[in-house]
């Protein structure tokens, strides 16, 4: 083996695993003739140095409470990863590594959170897992603040990431490091891959401040280690100084080679993203002494090595366990409270707790939602909430909510400043650690969130997103605030539940599901400006069918017209039921606040909602059409937008673009001709 590609402050079978490392994930790259191999040659001592000494797991119980997490934020390099998870004892056989890319394997191109055991988050788009980190960390903090004792800690876990160029130049990921360092999260410690190489070529070409100065900017401390990549001595000591810190979050930036011991390819843009072929993989494996021919070999010391890691798991597993049955003898109240880390769902009934609302009063569902959260949070202490700048606006601050701060970390409430999308990722950290997280912004504002949501759609993250001011309600702040295409986009996205209430009961009764049923991400959408309170004497259903995601509102035995609406447009249908009465035509009137749980009924109660014989169908919602004909059909008349909103009075906007109760009756009266 050439000298210059050794790795010092290792020993000859440390050695042997971080070649191991680096082999089975250029095989695994090979194999699917797709892949980035480049990033796991660069960081495979590091990575193993990290995993090994540092790293506290039990590959036999990779959800272990107080573990500590791992987040791959460069997820491209998913194959060093699974060949971590491989040779540490994880449920991830080296059949699954020859998988790589494969259908129905475990071993996906990016790390997916939910189908691989040990990967602690979806990660890929670039920022997302540094992000998620920042939320995990803050988990830590707070479950720390309240639930350890003087002579009992449960928790105390470290966050590492490993993050790329691409994770320091997206807005996600800068994002959450600036609310990182101003919380002082010193449980967080960021390896930053420092290869100067992108996709693109050297990162001189878009990429040149100092980002050692701008961490520390931030509030960071930075260690730099310079070098070559394979100074282990020099990581240790960087790691130790890390783990020493107090009150500030740490990065280590690595200098590492991409494709480090490829003869034609290290330090260029060709090792980042493409297998590097048999003739290369052959040349690198010459140069440190093994076989060429030999694939996805796994030398037999390397796996008696790496079993060491099971046992130190076993170990700390039995410790853990120790101090968990401690703490439910000693505090059993709160240890009943942490039963919902497990679960993600209340501890108690939420029934008796929700709040309701009488008619004869207006009430903006913002505003309902804000009583519905005063009447609740007191009793959950897993759920965590917050705001992106506009507390006052989303009303998502419930009473005697404290703010999670550096010298606070027992608040359950986080300013997450202007920091829209990094509020969408640290969420999805928090819920992945068993807290149920909500953050509100406006909804037109979901644009900026949407990299985190789709994470959260996708891994089925239980991420509550408050969306405020949801219509051309929003009034004079124009066009550039009034969300009209986003109630359709996100209907689109799948596993993503969206209520729009019509009413402050209907609100209650959204956040009742929201929170017993922690299966996926959920957005509220919310008005600003206020609605009237059904009559529950006069429309004995009102908010009773949110559960089912659509309910009837006027019922009729033989309907001549159907009437659908959801949010503030509902009371327009049910108005303009009444004009419609006065004609003898009988409308039956359907509020619709969730489209995606109505879709869950059987069928026959869709047809009891929806009677498929009455084909005059009239839909009413304050956004664009898409998605509306799947319920009125091909011959039903949508109300709503085509074009962006204006700046007026909301009552003015919705006059003057003929979503009115008029418009509803016109429509019903031509279908009916």
């Amino acid at each position: 083996m050439n000298d210059a590609l050794k790795t010092r402050g290792v020993s000859d079978l440390d050695e042997l695993c971080i070649q191991t490392i680096r082999f089975l994930s250029m095989d695994g790259v090979q194999a699917a003739k797709s892949g980035h191999p480049g990033m796991p040659m660069g960081m495979a001592a590091a990575a193993y140095t990290l995993w090994t000494r540092h790293l506290r797991f039990n590959p036999a119980d990779p959800k272990l409470p107080n573990r500590d997490r791992f987040v791959l934020s460069a997820g491209h390099g998913s194959m060093l990863l699974y060949s971590l998870l491989h040779l540490s004892g994880y449920d991830l056989p080296l059949e699954e590594l020859k998988n790589f890319r494969q259908w129905g394997s475990k071993t996906p191109g990016h790390p997916e959170y939910g189908l691989t055991p040990g990967v602690e988050v979806t990660t890929g788009p670039l920022g997302q897992g540094l992000a998620n980190a920042v939320g995990m960390a803050i988990a830590g903090k707070y479950l720390a603040a309240r639930y350890n004792q003087p002579d009992l800690e449960l928790f105390n876990y470290r966050v590492y990431v490993l993050s790329g160029d691409g994770c320091l130049q997206e807005g996600v990921g800068q994002e959450a490091s600036s609310l990182a360092g101003h919380l002082g999260l010193d449980n967080l410690i960021v390896l930053y891959d420092d290869n100067h190489i992108t996709i693109d070529g050297k990162t001189e070409l878009s990429f040149t401040e100092d980002r050692v100065k701008r961490y520390q900017a931030y509030g960071w401390h930075v260690i730099p280690v310079p070098g070559d990549g394979t100074d282990m001595d020099a990581l240790e000591k960087a790691l130790a100084e890390a783990k020493g810190q107090k009150g500030r979050p740490t990065l280590i930036a690595f200098r590492s080679h991409i494709g480090f011991g490829s003869p034609n390819f290290q330090d260029t843009h060709t090792a980042h993203g493409a297998p590097l072929g048999d003739e290369e993989i052959a040349l690198i494996k010459k140069n440190f002494g093994w076989d060429p021919d030999k694939k996805f070999h796994v030398p037999a010391e390397v796996y008696k090595h790496m079993v060491s890691l099971k046992d130190k798991g076993a170990a700390l597993q039995q410790a853990e366990e120790r101090k968990w049955a401690e703490y439910r003898k000693r505090h059993p109240q709160a240890a009943g409270e942490l039963e919902a880390l497990k679960t993600g769902r209340p501890t108690i009934d939420l029934t008796p707790l929700l709040p309701t609302f009488d008619a004869g009063s207006k009430i903006a569902t913002r505003k309902a939602s804000g009583m519905t959260l005063d009447a609740l949070m007191p009793h959950l202490p897993l759920v965590m909430g917050g705001s992106a700048d506009l507390t006052p606006s989303n009303n998502t601050r419930f009473k005697g909510a404290e703010d999670f701060q550096k010298d606070h970390p027992a608040g359950r409430y986080i300013r997450y400043g202007v920091r829209e999308h990094a509020m969408a990722a640290i969420m999805n950290g928090l819920a992945v650690t068993g807290i149920r997280p909500y953050g509100g912004t406006f909804l037109v504002f979901s644009d900026y969130m949407r990299g985190g949501m789709r994470v959260a759609a996708l891994s089925h993250y239980p991420t509550i997103f408050v969306g405020t001011h949801d219509s051309i309600g929003v009034g004079e702040d124009g066009p550039t605030h009034q969300p009209v295409e986003h109630l359709a986009s996100l209907r689109a996205m799948p596993n993503m539940i969206v209520f729009r209430p019509a009413d402050a009961n209907e609100t209650a009764q959204a956040w009742k599901w929201v929170l017993e049923n922690p299966t996926g991400p959920a957005v509220l959408a919310l008005t600003r400006q206020g609605l009237p309170v059904l009559d529950q004497d006069r429309y004995p259903k009102a908010a009773d069918g949110v559960p089912r995601g659509a309910y009837v509102l006027v019922p009729q035995d033989k309907p001549d017209v159907l009437l659908l609406a959801t949010g503030s447009e509902v009371y327009l249908a049910l108005e303009a039921a009444e004009t419609l009465a006065g004609q003898g035509i009988r409308a039956q009137v359907v509020s619709m606040p969730c489209w995606e749980l109505f879709e869950r009924q059987d069928q026959a109660y869709k047809d009891a909602v929806l009677p498929p014989g009455v084909k005059a169908r009239v839909a009413v919602e304050a956004g664009v059409e898409l998605g509306w004909h799947k319920y009125i059909g091909p011959e039903g008349v949508f109300i709503g937008m085509k074009t962006f909103g204006a700046s007026a009075p909301q009552a003015r906007c919705f006059q003057e673009f003929g979503i009115t109760t008029d418009a509803v009756v016109q429509a019903a009266e031509k279908l009916l001709k």
